[in-house]
């Protein structure tokens, strides 16, 4: 019985070329920064127009043909945005003391959060040993329950 046989694609992160080396993703940005700069060529006057040229025309050369990372410039802006827009390192910046908390509870405002001061258990010396024979053990080991 022969086994059923399946070609796995190669290069699938590759993009198709449909002129050349241009992609039909860099061909329509291409088109679509082409197209801009005709509708300013009829427009503008010379000088703005060679200005918009320079910017647009720059603009749609780097969106098209620069990667950063291995990835499209335009997932970069997009990357960039969403990281401004939403950044991953959230810092907790607490400016109220724990009177202003709890008086802020009392009056009823926004503020609906309770404070509650975690209790710490100190560890002995013992019971550290105890804990590390647990883990050592693989759970074999069983300390009296009193000192957990």
């Amino acid at each position: 019985m022969p086994l059923n046989q399946f070609t796995v694609p190669q290069f699938i992160d590759v993009e198709d070329k449909i002129f050349g080396p241009i992609t039909a993703r860099q061909f329509v940005i291409l088109l679509a920064d082409g197209i801009l700069l005709f509708v300013f060529y009829k427009l503008f006057d010379l000088v703005l127009f060679i200005f918009m040229l320079a910017v647009f025309g720059g603009f749609g050369l780097v969106l098209a043909f620069v990667k950063i990372n291995g990835q499209p410039f335009h997932y970069f802006l997009l990357n960039i945005a969403q990281t401004l827009r939403r950044p991953a390192l959230r810092v907790w910046d607490k400016t109220a003391s724990d009177q202003e908390l709890k008086l802020a509870m009392q009056l009823g405002s926004v503020l609906t959060a309770q404070v509650v001061k975690a209790e710490k258990k100190e560890f002995t010396r013992s019971r550290l040993a105890d804990l590390s024979l647990v883990v050592n053990t693989g759970g074999m080991y069983k300390p009296d329950e009193e000192s957990f």
